[in-house]
C-alpha cells in the first residue's frame, strides 16, 4: 500500500525547510522564487495532495458550504443542486446536501448539524423556516435563499414571479381557446402554490371568465396528485378541455390518469406544467410548461455565497431570472 506523501518528502526533494514548504503550499507569506518553483515541481512529482481539513484550519474554513433541500429525491431539486454544484467546481469548496423534507423541525435539525460542522456558508431551497430564523442566519453566515423572498434579505433570494409564470401558462390555455381550465394546485401552506393560484385566478380575470372553484382541485406537487385530480374531475362530471398543473409532476400524474381513462392528450384535453423538468421533453406528448431556470439558479446561488466569501464588502449582484413558456405537442386548440 504507497502511503501518502508528506510536506517533510517534499522539504527533503526540494532540498528546503519544511516551513519553507508549508508556506509555499499555503499561500500564507512571501517564498523566495527558486525555492516556491521548486517546492511546486516536487510536490506535482511526488503526486502531493492537500489535505483539505488542514488547510481549512489553517485558513480559519472549512471549505464546506451546506445546502438545505427538500427532498433529494425530487426532480426539481436535483436540478437546481446540480447548479449548485456545478458552481462551485474549481472554486475549492464542497456542498454538502441535508433533506429538510418540508417540516420545520427537520430543517431546524438538518441547519443545527451543519453549523455544528463549521460550514462557512449556507444555501437553503425553499422550506417552511420563518423569515426572521432566515434572518438570524444570514448575520452568522454568507447565506443564499432559492425559491424565497424574505424582507430585508433581498439580495440573497433567487426567486422567479409565480404568479407571472402562473399567468401566462393560463393565459396561453385561454389565447387557444379554452374556456374551462382546470387548475391542479400545489400545497397551500407553500408560497410557490399560492401566488400560482393567484395567477390562475388574474389571467381568467384578465379574459373576462367567470373563477370557478369546481376546477381547482387540492395537490401536493407530486405525481399521485394528478391522478386523483383526473380521478376527482371526471367523477364529478366537471367538464373542462385544459388542465394546467402546478408542476410538471403533478402533470406527469394528469397524463397517466387521462391515459387509464381513454382521454387524448391533447387531443381531448390540453396539459400544461410548470417547471420545465429535463423529462418533460421526453414525455408523451411532450409537455407544455413554463420554464424555470433551475440549473442556472444553482448557479447563481453557488455564485452569491461565493461573492460573500471571496469580495464581502462588494454588493451583491441581484440577477435577473426570466421566465417563458416551453410549447410542446401537450397543448392545443380547443375544439369548437
Amino acid at each position: 500500500m504507497t502511503r501518502n506523501v508528506t510536506i517533510k518528502d517534499i522539504a527533503r526533494a526540494a532540498d528546503v525547510s519544511i516551513s519553507t514548504v508549508s508556506r509555499t503550499l499555503n499561500g500564507s507569506s512571501a517564498v523566495a522564487g527558486d525555492k516556491r518553483a521548486r517546492v511546486l515541481a516536487a510536490a506535482q512529482e511526488l503526486g502531493y495532495e492537500p489535505n483539505a481539513a488542514a488547510q481549512g484550519l489553517v485558513r480559519g474554513r472549512s471549505m464546506t458550504i451546506g445546502v438545505l433541500t427538500q427532498d433529494i429525491a425530487s426532480p426539481f431539486y436535483n436540478e437546481v443542486s446540480r447548479g449548485i454544484d456545478a458552481g462551485f467546481a474549481g472554486s475549492g469548496y464542497q456542498p454538502i446536501f441535508v433533506n429538510g423534507h418540508w417540516e420545520i423541525q427537520d430543517e431546524s435539525a438538518a441547519i443545527t448539524a451543519l453549523t455544528r460542522r463549521q460550514v462557512d456558508g449556507l444555501i437553503i431551497l425553499g422550506g417552511r423556516l420563518t423569515d426572521q430564523a432566515l434572518r438570524d442566519l444570514a448575520a452568522r453566515f454568507p447565506l443564499a435563499l432559492v425559491g424565497r423572498r424574505v424582507p430585508g434579505l433581498e439580495p440573497m433570494c433567487l426567486s422567479i414571479d409565480n404568479v407571472q409564470g402562473a399567468f401566462l401558462a393560463t393565459t396561453h390555455l385561454i389565447q387557444l381557446g379554452h374556456r374551462r381550465i382546470g387548475h391542479l394546485t400545489g400545497v397551500p401552506s407553500q408560497r410557490d402554490a399560492v401566488d400560482r393560484l393567484e395567477g390562475y385566478r388574474l389571467a381568467l380575470a384578465d379574459a373576462g371568465l367567470a373563477f370557478d372553484p369546481r376546477l381547482v382541485f387540492e395537490g401536493d406537487f407530486n405525481e399521485t396528485a394528478g391522478i386523483l385530480a383526473v380521478e376527482h374531475w371526471l367523477g364529478q362530471g366537471v367538464g373542462l378541455s385544459a388542465i394546467f398543473a402546478a408542476n410538471d409532476q403533478m402533470a406527469y400524474g394528469a397524463r397517466l390518469g387521462l391515459y387509464r381513462r381513454g382521454i387524448r392528450v391533447p387531443d381531448d384535453i390540453s396539459l400544461m406544467g410548470f417547471d420545465d423538468l429535463p423529462a418533460s421533453q421526453f414525455t408523451l406528448p411532450p409537455l407544455t410548461s413554463v420554464h424555470q431556470p433551475l440549473f442556472e439558479m444553482g448557479q447563481q446561488a453557488a455564485g452569491a455565497v461565493l461573492h460573500q466569501l471571496l469580495t464581502p464588502d462588494e454588493p451583491l449582484p441581484h440577477p435577473d431570472l426570466p421566465l417563458t413558456l416551453s410549447v410542446r405537442e401537450s397543448v392545443r386548440y380547443a375544439r369548437p
